[in-house]
């Protein structure tokens, strides 16, 4: 949707929520977050990482909102501010069972309560790693969600990492150890970054 490359003449500094559906300490997609991190510092001005835990977020539940529906648990409360914050979103979401996880769909769920939807309106990108697929239908199922949510998903590059392929993508830690691939995934974060100013552009026009 967005071009892979971007201006950094008198760029704004964009923060980018990062969102990891696996809870795993050593999941290949927290490596991939931490990927993000060190491209945007090393290569990417006008990009910072802001990995959002969803680990303590209850599930939702109506009966823990207050207010009218306009007041949440801390952890909720928490959540809601950093979407709101945002000026973009990376997610790197597992496939389970054809779909994006319980707990990624938990987050994408209770930032968008209440008479505010925090994620409307600005730019997304999906990263996944898995099986022979590489985790492309729970990205398929993510995009399907984030139309509701009016997420602006970028549509090109995609990275599906076939995980088991050789030579090895992730050490046993997680990160991120293939050069082919780590260049894949900054062709994404500068297409997400064009697409998120763009569509800030348009908001000043």
């Amino acid at each position: 949707m967005g071009s892979v490359t971007a201006s950094t003449t008198a760029q704004p500094t964009l923060r980018v929520a990062a969102f990891c559906g696996s809870l795993r300490k050593d999941s290949w997609h927290r490596g991939l977050i931490r990927a993000a991190e060190e491209l945007c510092e090393e290569s990417i001005p006008g990009l910072r990482i802001d990995h959002v835990d969803i680990s303590g977020l209850p599930m939702v539940n109506p009966d823990l909102e207050t207010d009218g529906g306009e007041g949440f648990p801390p952890p909720v409360e928490a959540l809601r501010e950093r979407v709101r914050a945002a000026d973009c979103f990376l997610f790197a979401s597992p496939e389970y069972n054809y779909s994006v996880t319980a707990s990624l769909k938990n987050a994408l769920d209770w930032a968008s309560r209440g008479k505010r939807n925090c994620w409307a309106d600005r730019a997304a990108a999906i990263v996944c790693a898995g099986g022979d697929f590489g985790g492309a239908r729970a990205s398929l199922h993510l995009r399907q969600i984030g139309v509701f949510l009016d997420l602006h998903f970028i549509n090109k590059p995609e990275l599906h990492i076939r995980a088991f392929a050789e030579p090895p993508k992730f050490d046993e830690e997680g990160n991120l150890i293939d050069a082919v691939t780590r260049e894949r995934l900054k062709k994404v974060l500068l297409s997400l970054q064009a697409l998120a100013l763009r569509l800030q552009h348009n908001k000043d026009d």
